[in-house]
C-alpha cells in the first residue's frame, strides 16, 4: 500500500503542537513505515507596524495540516485521536489529494516565496523617509499601493508639497 497525502482539520493555532503529537505517536508506535511528512503550509511575512519590521510565519490554510500516509484503521485512529485535531476532511472514509497539489504546496514550501509584506499605514498617517535621496524627510502618506509594496509621500521640498514614491521597508511612523 503507498503512502497518499490527507488533509487534517485541527483547533487554529495548534497546527504545529498537533504535528509534535502525531510525530512522537509515529514514534513510539513503531508506524514510521506507515506515516511520513507532516506539513504545516506556511510563507514568512514581514509586517510593518508603527514603523517596526516584524517577521512573522503565516499559515498558507490555518487550521489544516497535511500528513502523508497510508490510511489504515490503526492510521485512521492514531491521526484522528490526537488532541485538538477535529478530523480528516472527507470525514471517515477521507479522499487522498491529489499528486499535482502537494507537488505545488511542497514547491512553495522549499522555494520560500519572496516574503511579502503586510503594511499597517493608513492614508493621511505623517512618516519619516528612512532611506534614499528623501531620507530624514517628514511627510505624510498620500497614496498606498500594497500589490507593489509601494506608497506616495508627500514632503515638503522648498515651501512646496512634492509626492516621493518609496517602498513600504523605506519608511517608518513619525
Amino acid at each position: 500500500m503507498e503512502k497518499l497525502w490527507y488533509v487534517v482539520h485541527t483547533y487554529s493555532g495548534f497546527e504545529d503542537k498537533v504535528k509534535t503529537i502525531i510525530e512522537d505517536n509515529v514514534k513510539r508506535r513503531g508506524l514510521s513505515d506507515k506515516i511520513g511528512q507532516i506539513l504545516i503550509p506556511s510563507q514568512k511575512v514581514i509586517e510593518l507596524k508603527s514603523g517596526k519590521k516584524k517577521e512573522k510565519i503565516k499559515k498558507f490554510y490555518p487550521g489544516y495540516i497535511l500528513v502523508e500516509m497510508e490510511l489504515t484503521d490503526e492510521t485512521w485512529h492514531l491521526v484522528s485521536s490526537t488532541p485538538r485535531v477535529t478530523g480528516f476532511v472527507g470525514g471517515e472514509k477521507p479522499s487522498p489529494l491529489p499528486q499535482e497539489e502537494i507537488d505545488v504546496i511542497v514547491q512553495q514550501i522549499e522555494e520560500g516565496p519572496t516574503p511579502s509584506v503586510t503594511v499597517r499605514f493608513d492614508k493621511g498617517d505623517s512618516v519619516r523617509i528612512l532611506e534614499g535621496a528623501f531620507a530624514n524627510f517628514n511627510g505624510f502618506v498620500d497614496e498606498i499601493d500594497e500589490a507593489h509594496n509601494k506608497m506616495r509621500v508627500m514632503v515638503t521640498i522648498f515651501g512646496r508639497q512634492t509626492p516621493v514614491e518609496v517602498n513600504f521597508l523605506q519608511v517608518e511612523q513619525a
